[in-house]
C-alpha cells in the first residue's frame, strides 16, 4: 500500500492574507511544513497542492514537488483529489491531507495516522487528543469528536460533547473524557473519489464541518489518539507567537 502526502495550500486567507509564505524563523511556513513531513517514515511522495504562482515558485526554491490545482475549490480535502488524480495516484493508494498552516507538525503523527489502514476496512482516518483545559472545552473553534466502541466517530461538533447532565459545567473535566479533533485526514484514494461528489449536508452547514458530511452519507471514520499538540497559524498573533517558538 502507497501512502502519498498532500499539503494544500491557497493564497487567500481571511485574517492572514499570503498565510502560506508568512515567514517563521527565516524560512516561508510552507517550506516549514514540507520540511516536517518530509521526516515521516511512510510516506512515498510528498507533494504542496496550490493554485498559486507564488506559492508554487517558493516550493520549487526549495526542491519541494509542487503541483497546480484549480482556484474554485471549497475546501482542502477537494484540492487533494484533484492533484491526486494528477499524479496518477493509483486505487488502494491512501492520500494523507495535511494542514498547511502547521509548521511545527510532529512527522510521528503521520505515521501514526497511516497506521489505520493497516486495518482492511479503513477507508478515512484522522485524529484526535484529550482535551486537558476548560477553555479548549468551551470554544466553538475547536472541533469536538465523540467515538463508538471501535474508535469510529459518531459525531463531531464544535459545543462540547457529551452533555453531562446533572454535572456542574467546571467539573466536567474532572468527570469525563472529551477529545478535540487534530484536522489531518487519510483516505483510500476510491474513497477520497466518492467523497468529493457528496453535496453538502444539513449538518455540514449547521456546524461547518465538512467531516460531518461524510458520515451522514454512512461512511466511516477511524480516529487515532495523539498526544502531539498542534498549532496552526490563523492571525497575525498567531504568526507572532510561532516565531518566538522557533
Amino acid at each position: 500500500m502507497d501512502i502519498y502526502g498532500i499539503i494544500p495550500a491557497r493564497y487567500q486567507s481571511t485574517r492572514l492574507p499570503g498565510k502560506p509564505l508568512a515567514i517563521i524563523g527565516g524560512k516561508p511556513m510552507i517550506q516549514r511544513v514540507y520540511e516536517q513531513c518530509s521526516k515521516s517514515r511512510v510516506l512515498k511522495g510528498l507533494t504542496v497542492a496550490t493554485d498559486d504562482e507564488r506559492i508554487a515558485n517558493i516550493v520549487k526554491s526549495f526542491n519541494g514537488n509542487v503541483i497546480f490545482t484549480k482556484s474554485e475549490h471549497h475546501s482542502g480535502t477537494d484540492r487533494c483529489f484533484e492533484a491526486a488524480e494528477k499524479m496518477n495516484i493509483g486505487i488502494g493508494s491512501v492520500i494523507i491531507n495535511i494542514q498547511g498552516d502547521e509548521p511545527f507538525i510532529n512527522p510521528s503523527q503521520i505515521d501514526l495516522l497511516a497506521s489505520c489502514f493497516d486495518e482492511k476496512d479503513v477507508n478515512i482516518a484522522s485524529m484526535m487528543k484529550k482535551i486537558t483545559r476548560q477553555e479548549e472545552l468551551d470554544s466553538p473553534n475547536t472541533a469536538k469528536v465523540v467515538l463508538d466502541a471501535q474508535n469510529n466517530a459518531m459525531y463531531f461538533s464544535r459545543s462540547p460533547i457529551p452533555f453531562l447532565q446533572n454535572v456542574a459545567k467546571e467539573n466536567w473535566l474532572k468527570e469525563s473524557i472529551f477529545y478535540k479533533h487534530i484536522g489531518i485526514y487519510g483516505y483510500k484514494y476510491e474513497v477520497l473519489q466518492q467523497l468529493v461528489r457528496l453535496p453538502q449536508s444539513s449538518l455540514e452547514v449547521a456546524e461547518s464541518l465538512e467531516q460531518l458530511r461524510w458520515l451522514e452519507n454512512g461512511f466511516k471514520i477511524a480516529m487515532k489518539e495523539t498526544e502531539h499538540e498542534g498549532f496552526a497559524i490563523d492571525t497575525p498573533n498567531d504568526l507572532e507567537i510561532a516565531n518566538k517558538m522557533v
